[in-house]
């Protein structure tokens, strides 16, 4: 049997407030295999952004174990935190995090020059990644010149550029309008298709409905983790009027 991709066992996570410790994550122990496509919800303050930023290796963990692909990474210190993030986990963010003047090109390369990768080799895996979202023909425009949906396809295509072990999606869609936010669930669906571990973080019902596994936190605790029959983003996407009509 594979090992999963992601482990933790009894993860803790504190902060102090004055002189107040204030749990954010309590025991956390799960499991999550190479492959899956796991949504993680529950309302603010239940644990679920904290847990993202353990799994992406953004803070540390008061207490307990990770390990992420084999490599244990709980104490792990600041510098090697960083080299494991930009070699393992690409990210998504609500809000696209791109250069507002760089190119759509340069914006997915960016994670290949902290990898040190000459400018030949940067330019041709992010056009490789562009080709990959849709997005070949808008690879000389910035940030500006793009849609949101276009915009959110090219941190798409950062997240993918160092072929990572896992993608973390944090509220991706949830700077976009609805049709928009299906195509893009849409993609990441046939993202995971071809084998890629998804993570997606949302509070939206609707948008956990397209992970196969729903993971639910509550006080800093997993209250409910089930597998999901996944909707058909396409599906739901054909489902809908036509815009130009």
């Amino acid at each position: 049997m594979n090992a999963p991709l992601i482990r933790t066992v009894d993860l803790t996570k504190d902060y102090l407030l004055g002189d107040t410790r204030v749990p954010a994550l309590q025991g956390v122990s799960l499991e999550i295999a190479r492959g899956e496509f796991v949504a993680v919800m529950g309302p603010s303050g239940s644990g679920k952004s904290t847990f993202m930023n353990l799994l992406g290796c953004l803070d540390h963990p008061s207490g307990g174990d990770y390990w992420l692909d084999g490599e244990a990474v709980a104490r792990l210190s600041d510098d090697a935190l960083a080299g494991l993030r930009n070699r393992r986990i690409g990210f998504i963010f609500q809000h696209f995090n791109l250069l507002p003047r760089t190119s759509a090109l340069d914006n997915v390369a960016l994670p290949l020059l902290y990898r040190g990768l000459a400018l030949g080799a940067r330019q041709a895996r992010a056009a490789q990644r562009l080709a990959q979202v849709g997005l070949t023909e808008r690879s000389d425009h910035h940030p500006a010149q793009l849609s949101g949906g276009q915009q959110q396809r090219v941190a798409i295509a950062r997240a993918l550029a160092n072929d990572p072990a896992l993608v973390l999606a944090d509220e991706p869609t949830g700077a976009l309008d609805s049709r928009t936010g299906i195509e893009i669930m849409a993609l990441l669906q046939t993202l995971n298709r071809d084998g890629i571990t998804i993570v997606v973080v949302t509070h939206e019902r609707d948008i956990a409905a397209y992970a196969s596994r729903i993971i639910s936190f509550l006080d800093g605790r997993v209250v409910d983790d089930r597998r999901n029959t996944p909707h058909d983003a396409n599906a739901d996407l054909a489902a809908l009027p036509d815009p130009a009509k």
